[in-house]
């Protein structure tokens, strides 16, 4: 008989997974049973700074007080009706977060991957009503490395071959050129292109920022080809790069915005589709739909998300803990560091390959008490939450110090 999971170590929990779980995840050998801010606690008590905040989705910390009373507020009162009626705070959701994205509608989702469908196909359907695209022509145009999610229309335009490979036949209809590349850009975009659906940061790449340039590029681009551009800011959006959006950093406005993880608080999956009133207006009853999307709860935890951020608490903390970040990076590059990429509370640390691979290092820091996850190769994200204090951020940067030797 199964014991209670109170009465398991942390290996015997891992073990137990082994047998009955998909092996699509390889997590660090950590079994996280409380936490709080952030900091994470786990099965046997031993506490670990979190550095990754669930890929942005805890941009806020661990059970954000006004996120967890929202939560238990809407609890009590009312947790799913699906689309078929209406709910009382699906309204007040999707106007603060159109107002706080200076935009004007907003398409309500629950992960990720599926904002990202949900733009591809309102893409498509504005090409086909509005541009004018003959019908099953349309193109999207995409960046090489990027990183969209792991659906199978996503993986059709990955250029990462662990995600594709077995996963065929593919998709057809996207163009992929490379990143921060505004000649292939242009070259890719014709008369059958409906969008160019980019990453401000490409975040799985290792944090990969483009020139300086680049994103108003593609914003002048897309405005004179007569197509639509898409940002991708489920993981650079909401403050994590001390801006609401990573597209501010060049005063840019998409036409389509996506958004996710952190949108749910890190207590329930919440994304959103957010465009022009044009673009998201084609849509019609019956076209597209989710039984989740825009439920009760997702909507008043969204709120409670958009409300923290109409402050500018969260971006101005991301922006000047992130000078503490960049320049304690700055001073490990030739010990051990060999480059970083770092905007806001978000970097990609490259590890000399010579000191080992960035699973290793993870598994180091982890040792040490600090949480990170690596990406391809020898490099290593960190993205904490928005709530860590200038003490935390250093003793984190001195640990990276500590186990680069």
């Amino acid at each position: 008989m199964t014991a209670p999971a109170h009465e398991r170590t942390s290996d015997d929990l891992i073990k137990a997974e082994e047998p009955v779980l998909a092996h699509n995840y390889h997590p660090l050998p950590v079994v996280v049973a409380r936490a709080e801010g952030t900091w994470v606690e786990d099965v046997e008590g031993r506490r670990y700074l979190d550095m990754l905040a669930g890929y942005s989705a805890l941009n806020f910390g661990h059970r954000h007080p006004a996120l967890t009373e929202a939560a238990h507020r809407q609890l009590d009162r009312l947790t799913l009706t699906s689309r078929a009626f209406h709910n009382d705070r699906l309204a007040e959701f999707a106007e603060r977060l159109a107002a706080l994205t200076g935009l004007d509608m907003v398409l309500p989702m629950n992960t990720g991957a599926e904002a990202v469908e949900s733009g591809i196909k309102v893409a498509r359907k504005w090409a086909y009503d509005v541009k004018g695209v003959p019908a099953d022509r349309a193109t999207i145009v995409v960046a090489a490395e990027n990183f969209h999610g792991r659906t199978t229309t996503i993986v059709s335009f990955s250029t990462d071959e662990t995600a594709r490979t077995g996963f065929g036949p593919f998709t057809p209809g996207f163009r992929i050129v490379p990143y921060n590349d505004l000649a292939a850009l242009e070259e890719a975009v014709d008369e059958t292109t409906a969008a160019v659906l980019i990453e401000p940061i490409q975040g799985e790449a290792g944090v990969v920022i483009p020139d300086e340039g680049y994103l108003a590029g593609v914003r002048e681009l897309t405005r004179r080809k007569g197509c639509l551009f898409i940002a991708d800011e489920i993981q650079s959006g909401l403050g994590r790069t001390g801006t609401t959006l990573a597209v501010e950093h060049e005063g840019v406005v998409p036409d389509v915005l996506l958004l996710g993880k952190a949108l749910g608080g890190g207590i329930v999956p919440v994304s959103a589709v957010v465009a022009r009133r044009e673009v998201l207006g084609v849509l019609n009853p019956g076209e597209h739909g989710s039984t989740f999307g825009g439920n009760p709860l997702a909507a008043a935890v969204g709120t409670a998300v958009v409300e923290l951020l109409e402050t500018g608490e969260y971006q101005r903390r991301a922006a000047e803990l992130g000078v503490i970040l960049r320049d304690g990076l700055a001073e490990l590059v030739g010990k051990g560091v060999v480059g970083f990429r770092a905007r806001g509370l978000w970097a990609g640390v490259d590890i000399d390959p010579v000191i080992g691979t960035g699973r290793e290092v993870s598994e180091r820091l982890m040792r040490e008490g600090i949480l990170v996850k690596d990406t391809h190769g020898s490099t290593i994200r960190l993205a904490p939450p928005l709530t860590i204090t200038a003490q935390e951020l250093r003793s984190a940067l001195a640990a990276l110090e500590k186990v680069l030797v």
